[in-house]
């Protein structure tokens, strides 16, 4: 994976005991096949076509960053109970998101002077995001937190968008994942659950 700049000042306001700061050029650990296996895992989850045909999520450039957002929202809510290695590589994974989106931008051709401020602008937004639907989810308001997801998801749009179905599949998969045996997050092996299928009429 390659290595990219590291967004200066950028701290998790959600979570003010546990600053943190993209480490872009962390070294190889023993962490790293972990990391690699559950950051395929989570990417393959948001990538799932299902979110796309019926969550009402735009199949575009930032509707996939939306989801790779939520994806490494829901994990990184699910380890802030785990013991520290369980923390360890949830920052190690938001760190390869950051590296796939810094790699990502220099892929398009966009200069070197301009990714930092590009980095800074997108690690704002992912931090946004995670304060807005940890609020709603913290609290079980799944109305609250389709409201968030539509002003992030389609913040052009005058009425908000019904994104109800996706604030719902985020509420299960934050119960899927609180379910898991902390092994299955120690090896890397935490997965994303299927969208449900509508009802049939």
């Amino acid at each position: 994976m390659q290595q990219g700049q590291r967004p200066a000042g950028v701290k998790n306001e959600a979570f003010p005991e546990k600053t943190m700061i993209f480490g872009l050029f962390r070294k190889k650990n023993n962490n790293q096949a972990i990391v690699d296996r559950q950051y395929a895992v989570l990417t393959a989850g948001a990538r799932m076509p299902e979110i796309y045909e019926r969550l009402n999520v735009p199949d575009t450039v930032m509707g996939r960053f939306e989801m790779l957002s939520i994806a490494m929202i829901l994990f990184f809510r699910r380890t802030r109970s785990s013991a520290t290695s369980g923390q360890e590589i949830a920052q190690e994974i938001v760190d390869a998101f950051f590296q796939d989106i810094d790699y990502s931008i220099r892929e398009l051709g966009i200069g070197d002077n301009s990714v930092p401020k590009r980095m800074k602008k997108l690690a704002g937004m992912f931090y946004g995001r995670l304060e807005a639907y940890s609020k709603a989810m913290d609290t079980g308001d799944a109305e609250a937190l389709a409201l968030a997801l539509a002003r992030n998801i389609y913040p052009e749009s005058p009425v908000p968008a019904d994104m109800s179905g996706l604030a719902h599949w985020m509420m299960a998969a934050e119960a899927h994942l609180s379910a898991l045996a902390e092994e299955e997050i120690a090896t890397g092996s935490a997965t994303l659950p299927p969208v449900a299928r509508p009802p049939v009429a």
